[in-house]
């Protein structure tokens, strides 16, 4: 199942910070996108649905040390 989750951050620079790490993320293969402005990021993957998905976890633990916040999808 492809999930998608954004993550807002107090600007652009901090959110292509939080890109940087991602490029070479060991967690799981993601897509990720600017959006918004610049100052928020689009984060795609496949989660496979066998469990808990760590994937999100370590993706909200990663953006919070950025100081970025997930924001709904409408």
């Amino acid at each position: 199942m492809k999930t998608e989750i954004r993550y807002c951050f107090e600007s652009s620079q901090v959110a292509n910070r939080f890109l940087h790490e991602l490029k070479d993320w060991p967690v799981n293969d993601v897509k990720t996108r600017l959006f918004n402005g610049g100052d928020s990021v689009k984060v795609t993957y496949e989660y496979d649905e066998s469990g808990f998905d760590y994937t999100s976890a370590e993706l909200d633990d990663l953006a919070e040390k950025h100081g970025g916040k997930e924001v709904q999808i409408q």
